[in-house]
């Protein structure tokens, strides 16, 4: 008679409560997996970590006192047999570049399947790394040196990609110009050329995809 596995222990970090106790009550529904802890912050996971040892950390980048990112290398450096699996909404390459040089195991988006986190839990559980879909092949690709950050911005040049970023942040064409020490004209150019590169009429469209790039917070 063969014994049952035992279920994958799991510690879940997110300072975003309802997400936090939503997940973990959809990951105790299922028997390959049983939620030993969980953490509001980077400083109480690295503290629950040790306390309870769990078999793979979930991790949210975005958290106050101390972020994912740092809390994850805390936790690969003082507990190197247990892997981080981080858990977030961010897409852009430079998050998920920071998770990976700080020891992370894998990287899955929140709005992933129940199932596809519980297979990429499990993965992780067993020395296997794991992506989401949607960055995999970028990542893989400016690993290689096959892609660059450019790609992963549709094509925008830093420029753009700079003014963007001013502009999500609220700043008019007068005051990018001022900042980037360039003219008016010079600014309504490089956002025409950003507009047409990604098919977008406005600026609120504009602060949209920065934010899903990773390159602002809404």
């Amino acid at each position: 008679m063969t014994t049952a596995p035992k279920p994958v222990r799991v510690l879940i970090a997110d300072d975003q409560t309802l997400f936090r106790l939503g997940l973990a009550r959809l990951l105790d529904e299922d028997p390959r997996i049983t939620v030993v802890a969980q953490a509001s912050d980077g400083i109480e996971a690295v503290r629950r970590c040790r306390e309870t040892e769990p078999d793979v950390v979930l991790m949210d980048i975005k958290m106050p006192n101390l972020d994912g990112i740092k809390a994850t290398e805390q936790i690969v450096a003082s507990n190197p047999g247990i892997p981080v699996l981080i858990l977030t909404t961010f897409e852009a390459d430079t998050h998920v570049l920071a998770a990976l040089h700080a020891g992370a195991a894998g990287y899955v988006l929140k709005d992933s399947e129940p199932e596809a986190i519980i297979t990429s839990i499990m993965a992780v559980r067993w020395g296997e790394r794991v992506m989401a879909g949607p960055v995999a092949q970028r990542v893989l690709g400016m690993l290689t040196g096959e892609t660059t950050p450019k790609d992963f911005y549709d094509g925008l040049t830093a420029r753009e990609i700079e003014i963007l970023k001013l502009i999500a942040g609220g700043a008019g064409n007068k005051q990018i110009a001022y900042k980037l020490s360039i003219s008016e004209k010079t600014v309504r150019n490089h956002i025409s050329n950003m507009y047409e590169k990604l098919h977008i009429f406005d600026r609120s469209q504009a602060v949209l995809y920065a934010a899903r790039k990773g390159l602002v917070q809404l």
